[in-house]
């Protein structure tokens, strides 16, 4: 199988394994072309459902709690009975894992609706039955030479709405927000919106958290107006266990523009560098298949390990 198209931050390496893996629907181990859903199905009628991405390296779930906590946490905020345990759930996952045969570089799409409607409305006492829980897994690596390249970045007009609107660190099925973003970056040559806040601040990417370095120090959002990111809170967490001054803090475009070395993080990808944004360019090392600033390429090793410490 050929690499897939262009997809920006997501870009990754084809594999004809994915073609025919197994998928989990509700418990049942079903082939990729025969994996359905209902046209009733909450998630396909109105978005309304929650989800994780998840990684397997060497047989393990990186941040296997964390990942269950969010997802957790988004459920009862949107008042969906996931009708399994954690360790049910745990299980899914695992089953599916050991039908395919999989260990290392697999992406996991972990994905919770409310369920089948009895009639496509939006009223939540229209559901019938249980909720629906889809696993999807994918031998999947980010491309080598997106890593080489670095990231360009486009800073959209679509703002990151805070909590009165809808709580960004609602990880819900409906993304229309970041899609909007992404096709406006899309059409003006980039590979990931950056995005701001109602205020004007720098918030996050379309599908990826963001980080500046500056004057030695890290930054990235305050929080408010982005998903709580597993990755984003890993790389701040090992970045301060080796004394790397790391910060959440309000910061905008002048501070962007000004940095030293610019990253995006996220669970496929891990720290990807951007080597632009609106056009200022950023600092690179030496290695000519990373685009990657030193501070850049040092805290990604300290991620990594933070990861298989904790997987």
């Amino acid at each position: 199988m050929n690499s897939p198209p262009s997809a920006g931050s997501q870009e990754y390496v084809g594999d004809a394994r994915n073609d025919d893996a197994f998928i989990s629907v509700n418990g049942e181990l079903v082939r990729r072309p025969d994996a359905k859903v209902s046209v009733f199905d909450s998630g396909f009628v109105l978005g309304d459902g929650v989800w994780e991405g998840l990684r397997l390296i060497d047989g393990r779930i990186a941040f296997w709690e964390r990942h269950l906590d969010r997802l957790w946490a988004g459920a009862k905020m949107l008042m969906i009975d996931i009708g399994l345990t954690r360790e049910e759930m745990k299980r899914r996952v695992q089953d599916v894992i050991d039908a395919n045969g999989m260990t290392d570089g697999v992406h996991i799409r972990l994905m919770v609706t409310r369920g089948v409607k009895r009639s496509p409305y939006q009223d939540p006492r229209l559901t019938i039955g249980k909720a629906t829980v889809v696993i999807i897994p994918e031998w999947k690596v980010p491309k080598p030479e997106m890593l080489a390249k670095g990231l360009d970045l486009f800073t959209v007009h679509v703002r990151r709405t805070g909590p009165a609107e809808q709580d960004q660190k609602l990880n819900s099925h409906s993304k229309l927000n970041c899609i909007l973003a992404c096709i406006q970056a899309m059409e003006a040559g980039a590979d990931e919106a950056l995005m701001l806040d109602d205020r004007g601040f720098v918030a996050t990417c379309n599908s990826t958290h963001f980080f500046i370095v500056r004057g030695g120090e890290l930054w990235t959002s305050g929080g408010g107006y982005c998903l709580g990111g597993i990755t984003r809170d890993a790389v701040l967490r090992a970045a301060r266990r080796a004394g790397i001054p790391a910060y959440e803090k309000d910061f905008s475009l002048f501070d962007v523009y000004g940095a030293e070395e610019a990253f995006c993080t996220g669970t496929f990808a891990g720290l990807t560098p951007v080597r632009k944004v609106d056009g200022r360019a950023f600092a690179r090392g030496a290695d000519p298949a990373d685009a990657s600033g030193p501070m850049t390429v040092k805290l990604r090793a300290l991620y990594k390990a933070l990861e298989r410490e904790e997987a």
